[in-house]
């Protein structure tokens, strides 16, 4: 299969996410077959994120600070089904984004992002059941301890990354995709290593107020077995948020910068200005960002989705 037709697929899927219910996290991958259904999650509290267990489909999300989980049998099913506070934030901390949903074994794990300004920071709670009795919060480690939002953990060729959106430095500049080993799934150990920083046109057009942004990672792998990262660009609030992608080359380094292979413009989205040669905007949709994939329907494999739109409540035009 063409890597050309396998991204438009992900496009149609509507940005939901695949993982496996195998013993450990993987990267999703789509071995050789293109869902055609686009996926209407239909939750409208910030950061709605999805896994597949059996056939089971257990969401998290953010609202008021606190993070709850649903359980349905379907996608669709979801956001009419009864909500659970799995985490109601004793610590009282700030603008909590972007819940991760994973299953490693028989443990799960959902990373978070939380702190007011400038001391935005990675966390994570875990649990052996998917929908109560998650432990307190714990803070990352993360490499250098700078800005930090939006991470997720994946494995690839044996190997744990973990994959964030953060700053190169202490003040908001631009946000740049790092990514670091990890010994466990709450563990990094390592440097950090660029692997993305917004500096292409597309990604800069952003003027009132100027945005260079490169946020919400979430890690695929193509029928043909590479790694991508696809990201969203430019600024959540508007219409030329959108989705691109980073390819890593055959044997490549997730961890070495000039391995990647970024799109040459925009694979979904609103602003038909900044889409890759031969692509074509999606009608209708405003901050189309921070997606995960899916293949709806399927007997093998379990799956994480995010919704485009569904952004930070804050910054979001959902």
């Amino acid at each position: 299969m063409r890597i050309e037709s396998f991204l438009r697929g992900m496009a149609l899927m509507a940005a939901l996410q695949a993982c496996g219910p195998q013993a450990e996290p993987v990267v999703p991958e789509l071995n050789g077959a293109l869902a055609q259904d686009i996926g209407r999650l239909s939750i409208k509290k910030a950061d709605p994120s999805v896994i597949r267990v059996g056939s089971t489909y257990i969401s998290a999300e953010t609202e008021g600070g606190r993070l709850y989980v649903r359980m349905a049998s379907s996608v669709d099913a979801l956001a009419s089904a009864a909500r659970q506070q799995v985490w109601g934030n004793p610590n009282n901390l700030a603008e909590v984004w972007a819940p991760e949903l994973i299953k490693d074994g028989t443990t799960y794990y959902i990373y978070f992002t939380a702190g007011a300004g400038s001391a935005h920071r990675m966390y994570y709670i875990q649990s052996q059941s998917p929908n109560t009795s998650y432990s307190r919060e714990v803070l990352m480690a993360l490499p250098e301890n700078k800005w930090a939002i939006d991470g997720t953990a994946f494995i690839y060729k044996g190997q744990r990354y973990f994959v964030w959106s953060g700053w190169v430095g202490d003040t908001n500049g631009e946000q740049t995709l790092f990514i670091a080993r990890m010994s466990s799934p709450t563990t990094v150990t390592g440097p950090r290593y660029v692997i993305a920083q917004p500096r292409e046109w597309w990604e800069k057009v952003d003027v009132n107020p100027p945005t260079r942004v490169d946020e919400g990672p979430e890690p695929i792998i193509d029928p043909n077995g590479q790694l991508h990262i696809v990201y969203s660009a430019n600024g959540s609030w508007d219409t030329n948020y959108c989705l691109a992608d980073l390819r890593l080359k055959a044997g490549g380094d997730p961890t070495y910068v000039w391995d990647w292979y970024k799109s040459n413009g925009c694979l979904f989205g609103a602003n038909g200005g900044i889409m890759m040669s031969g692509w074509h905007p999606t009608l209708y949709a405003k901050g189309v960002g921070h997606h995960s994939f899916v293949l709806l329907g399927r007997s093998s494999g379990g799956g994480t989705s995010r919704t485009p739109g569904a952004r930070r409540a804050t910054r979001a035009g959902a």
